[in-house]
């Protein structure tokens, strides 16, 4: 038999499978059984519940729901395990506890139904903690055939499409996804003790600015005026600073319309903060403080392991500027480089790719992406950017070409980047300028002017920490994932013609 023709027999057999199903729902509603027609169903326990709490119990009556994913029917009596939120429980199912006519359902249900089970919880002789079942109920029937256990769902771009069967055929996947929520929840819960604020600010604006980034663009049809949603929570949170609320954050999507890779999605969470009366420094004792608590929240240890290594963070991060890691890894003193010429010569001898329009600045920050990022495995605060690629942040009192800047790196990759914020509005009138030269030179990424946001400067903002985190990639490197869509529940996909899929 040929490949068409093997395919064409394998999509009648599964056509013949999905047909069967639908009929066994037909005959389930003649006899006025119709799942879908009951409403709610009293679940008192979980499976994992269960299991811990087995002592007391044992004997006693509990009632559980979930999708049935495995039966093995043996005569009177029959096994089948339940999956649920918290993991899976054996169930026990005999004709002479439950009944003869819903044990014959029993048999005919399909693996993917959802179902309830009522019944004592005992252990078996092989003891293994199960439900005996007393009586059993069809929620939900499934129309559709789940992949096999372990030959089924492995096509990657499948179980990002179908995160639904995803999270049913895979354990650890459902695993990553509540860990993530709990970061979440532990980040508020760390902020909130803090004195920090929730806010939320607005995701369709007349200017997105506060990143580098090309933004994508939109029609806001009820005022007639394009619109762009935001890169960056940044400008409407300092705003609220000059407003008098001292510690505020925000945990929301951002959009960026920019290429997709494995650290990279077009839209992902940030979490963004801002704290009045402190520097740059406070938010990296901020910082160090916040990636122990999570990790000993929600891991269990300020230990962690990302692939084959193991990262420590619950030691002190070591601190060190951009020059200095330059220095450290490149071998080269950015100290000594008088001037933009003699740094672009620096890059032409090292292979390194610049545009006219590059200063100093920029190729120090090239080295430093060339050279460094990747040996930076335990985390390393890199502070000082030069001021050519930082245009929201407060120059150096004693080094007016850098910064007050830091990038936090762990495993190679930036987790937050944090700045002593810019608060003087002549300053960032120059820094706009510069930044609206850049667009008109070519740089799709760069800000634009924002005239409210300098009239909130001018009405006058204290002198400001504030720091933006990528949640995206804090859960990647907390559950060990390997790329940003491992821990995106929706990530975001070429779409595909359903006919063909």
């Amino acid at each position: 038999m040929s490949e068409k023709e093997t395919n064409t027999q394998q999509e009648q057999d599964v056509s013949q499978l999905l047909q069967i199903r639908r009929d066994k729902l037909a005959a389930l509603q003649e006899r006025g059984q119709d799942p879908f027609q009951i409403t709610k169903y009293n679940q008192t326990h979980h499976s994992a519940d269960i299991k811990a709490g087995y002592d007391a119990l044992e004997g006693k009556t509990v009632s559980i729901a979930g999708r049935l994913m495995a039966k093995r029917i043996m005569g009177k009596a029959s096994f089948c395990h339940i999956q649920d939120l918290k993991g899976s429980i054996q169930c026990y199912v005999a004709r002479d506890a439950i009944g003869e006519e819903p044990y014959a359902d029993f048999k005919k249900l399909d693996i993917g139904d959802i179902i309830g089970v009522s019944g004592y919880v005992f252990k078996t002789k092989t003891g293994e903690i199960s439900v005996h079942a007393e009586s059993l109920t069809l929620l939900s029937k499934s129309l559709q055939i789940l992949p096999e256990k372990y030959h089924g769902l492995t096509n990657v771009d499948m179980r990002y499409r179908q995160r639904y069967v995803d999270l049913i055929m895979n354990p650890e996947v459902k695993d990553t996804f509540i860990k993530r929520s709990k970061i979440i929840s532990s980040i508020r819960r760390y902020l909130d003790a803090q004195g920090f604020m929730e806010v939320e600010t607005p995701m369709l604006v007349p200017n997105a600015g506060g990143a580098a980034a090309r933004p994508f663009e939109t029609h806001f049809n009820a005022l007639d005026e394009d619109v762009k949603l935001r890169i960056s929570l940044e400008l409407y949170l300092k705003r609220l600073i000059v407003g008098g609320l001292e510690k505020v954050y925000e945990i929301g999507r951002v959009f960026r319309n920019e290429g997709v890779d494995t650290r990279h999605n077009p839209e992902f969470t940030l979490m963004e903060l801002y704290q009045a009366y402190t520097d740059y420094h406070g938010m990296m004792d901020l910082t160090e403080n916040l990636f122990r608590y999570l990790a000993q929240e929600v891991c269990g240890s300020t230990e962690i392991t990302y692939g084959d290594k193991v990262i420590d963070l619950g030691k002190p991060f070591e601190r060190l500027t951009m020059i200095d890691a330059v220095k450290k890894y490149a071998g080269i003193d950015f100290d000594a480089v008088r001037d933009t010429a003699e740094a672009k010569a620096l890059a032409d001898a090292h292979h390194i790719e610049y545009e006219p329009r590059h200063e100093k600045g920029d190729i120090l920050n090239m080295f430093f992406e060339a050279y460094c990022e990747e040996n930076l495995i335990q985390p390393t605060f890199i502070m000082d950017h030069p001021v050519e690629v930082s245009p929201l942040t407060k120059r150096k009192p004693d080094k007016p070409g850098y910064v007050e800047r830091f990038e936090l790196f762990i495993n190679g990759w930036e987790m937050c980047n944090a700045y002593s914020e810019l608060n003087d509005p002549i300053d960032q009138r120059e820094r706009f300028k510069a930044q609206d030269a850049a667009a008109a030179a070519g740089d799709a990424e760069a800000n634009h002017t924002d005239e409210d946001f300098l009239n909130a400067l001018e009405i006058g903002m204290p002198p400001t920490g504030g720091i933006g985190y990528g949640i995206d990639r804090l859960t990647m490197l907390l559950t060990d994932s390997p790329a940003i869509r491992d821990v995106l529940l929706f990530p975001t996909m070429k779409s595909v013609d359903s006919n063909s899929n």
